[in-house]
């Protein structure tokens, strides 16, 4: 059987080599990381900052982990990786509350997913009438025209016109500024909100089609009864669901390789890769020889390893170095805290804050994790936090995280927390609780080579961040160098956003091509489109029409379609009203 070289043990590294090994392929993985797999998924040992390093280490994160309900890919993959009786998706577990936490009010605390109880319900009512956001009644309703707009707009559109217009500037945001420099609560809940805290992306240059279409699948995830839209794993991630992926495709045959880096492409004379150079962490080089090469490094590393020689062969490929400036930072802290403290039962999103700060309470999820034996004895919870904006200035240091040092960080971050849920005399987080911090160790100080700065912390992980017209610049997975292709996140896919479902998704695209290149009769991996509900059809093909006629998106429908549309959604509704009964039913079974 053929051999294939996968290059980088990421994500999308792991799942391309996952679908090749049950298709009968000789794999061979070649990780940079000495000491884990996963990629930027990783969790981390942590084994303190004192002299004497702990015996049992504590937890760490490159940042929290985040299994949203329209994930298809990389659950499928989940779920063909052994764990105890069952599959590592056993080890998923949903959150049920979202809070957004504010400077200035109390929090805002929704359901994450369809209401399933009366308490649900309750909340949501207390949303719509209890709480006082800030928006008026004008910004609601454009909010919720322009998402109308996005669910309603043709897959043409959407690509062709929202690729090229900013969030910030879809959403009008303009129109509604704030005071004295601050940000308005129609910009920093509505406009701001998704994208600088789940994408690492500016609201202001991020693009419509990828930030837009995100949104509204989140929307979909929660009007689907049989849909969790919001996940997270029951324990570490290495320990529920990398280490044993990684043991599964070792037991399966796949040769995977820690502290192994490529440095270079070797091209022979009918522009093939002929081999592939590999340094290792003892600096020791090997030449490298397969039959198919699969690339699934980051794009910034991507570029670096594209050669003239390359190019001269695919010209398509000089555009992943324009592409390897749309990076940007998204890391994690971890804060240790004595007390055991569940913020709330999800997710929480600091809106106000100068840094896009997300958070999550993780102990109350890990049902069958002792901390006990590990750090100093006495840590109670985790507090995992994303860091996403890091250049903005801080509210208290007023310095830029990426210009502090790793104290300031942890201090300017666990301020602003604390500033945006201590509120009206409850204390929810005091400093007495605090006992350990840990910063992903990718922010590493004077990491640059070329710097001369000793105080300059750099990323060695950056993170892709989908801007404005960045789409023609991303690569397909397969290439006019015919026995290479590409798995990683700027890969273009349905998915569209630097995660681990892009990442798994354009493995399976890589995948697919060197089995349509090796004529094999194995079956293709399959891949899934975002959703996209069946009552909207008739809207979106209205809209097709009229892109097609150079006509814009307009929320006015002639009678004919309102005909149809009533025509269309009656059995749909009895449809999804049955699958409600049966859903009810099956739970009230079990």
């Amino acid at each position: 059987m053929k051999k294939v070289i996968v290059l980088g043990g990421g994500v999308a590294g792991m799942s391309a080599a996952h679908e090749l090994v049950e298709r009968g392929y000789t794999v061979e993985v070649y990780e940079k990381n000495v000491n884990y797999a996963g990629g930027k998924a990783r969790s981390v040992d942590y084994f303190g900052s004192g002299p004497i390093p702990f015996k049992d280490p504590l937890p760490g994160e490159h940042g929290f982990r985040f299994f949203p309900g329209f994930y298809k890919h990389i659950t499928d993959t989940m779920k063909r990786i052994p764990f105890a009786n069952g599959s590592v998706h056993d080890n998923l577990t949903p959150t049920s509350r979202i809070m957004v936490a504010r400077y200035n009010h109390i929090p805002i605390i929704t359901n994450a997913s369809f209401p399933k109880s009366l308490k649900d319900i309750e909340l949501i009512v207390h949303d719509l009438y209890g709480i006082d956001s800030g928006l008026t009644k004008e910004q609601i309703l454009l909010f919720a025209k322009k998402i109308w707009q996005l669910m309603t707009s043709s897959d043409i559109r959407i690509n062709d016109d929202y690729e090229r217009i900013g969030w910030w500037e879809y959403l009008e945001a303009d129109r509604f500024p704030g005071k004295n420099g601050e940000l308005s609560s129609y910009q920093s809940l509505l406009v701001q909100g998704l994208t600088r805290t789940l994408v690492a992306a500016k609201a202001e240059t991020a693009s419509t089609k990828t930030g837009g279409r995100i949104f509204i699948q989140l929307l979909y995830s929660m009007f689907d009864p049989n849909v969790m839209t919001d996940r997270v794993l029951n324990g570490p991630t290495n320990e529920k669901w990398l280490n044993p992926w990684k043991e599964y495709l070792i037991q399966k045959g796949v040769v995977y390789k820690n502290g192994c880096e490529l440095t270079k492409f070797n091209l022979d004379d009918k522009g093939m890769i002929d081999s592939v150079v590999v340094k290792s962490s003892q600096q020791e080089q090997q030449t490298i020889k397969g039959d198919y090469y699969v690339l699934a490094v980051p794009v910034e590393r991507a570029a670096n390893l594209i050669s003239d020689e390359m190019i001269k062969t695919d010209p398509c490929l000089k555009v992943a170095k324009e592409l390897s400036v749309s990076v940007s930072w998204m890391n994690g802290i971890q804060f240790y805290l004595n007390t055991s403290l569940p913020i709330n039962k999800g997710h929480v999103i600091y809106s106000d804050s100068e840094w896009a700060i997300t958070s999550i309470s993780q102990i109350q999820f890990w049902k069958d994790y002792s901390l006990a034996t590990k750090g100093n004895g006495d840590i109670k919870e985790i507090l995992s936090v994303d860091i996403s904006d890091w250049f903005k200035e801080g509210k208290y240091n007023k310095k830029c995280a990426s210009d502090c040092t790793k104290e300031e960080i942890a201090k300017e971050v666990w301020m602003q927390i604390k500033d945006s849920l201590n509120k009206e005399g409850k204390i929810i987080l005091e400093d007495s609780m605090l006992v350990d911090y840990f910063l992903d160790r990718d922010i590493q100080l004077n990491a640059l080579p070329d710097s001369q700065d000793d105080t300059l912390l750099s990323n060695r992980e950056p993170l892709l961040v989908n801007t404005i017209n960045s789409w023609s610049k991303r690569l397909d997975a397969h290439s006019d160098i015919r026995n290479l292709f590409f798995a990683s996140d700027y890969i273009r896919t349905f998915t569209d956003l630097a995660t681990m479902e892009g990442a798994n998704e354009a493995a399976r695209r890589a995948v697919n091509g060197i089995l349509s290149a090796d004529n094999s009769n194995k079956p293709l991996c399959k891949i899934w489109p975002l959703t996209n509900p069946l009552i909207l059809r008739p809207l979106q093909w209205y809209d097709r029409n009229r892109w097609k006629k150079g006509l814009p998106w307009t929320e006015s429908v002639p009678t004919w379609l309102k005909i149809i549309m009533v025509l269309w959604v009656g059995p749909i509704v009895l449809l999804n009203g049955l699958k409600l009964i049966f859903y009810k039913l099956f739970n009230l079974a079990k």
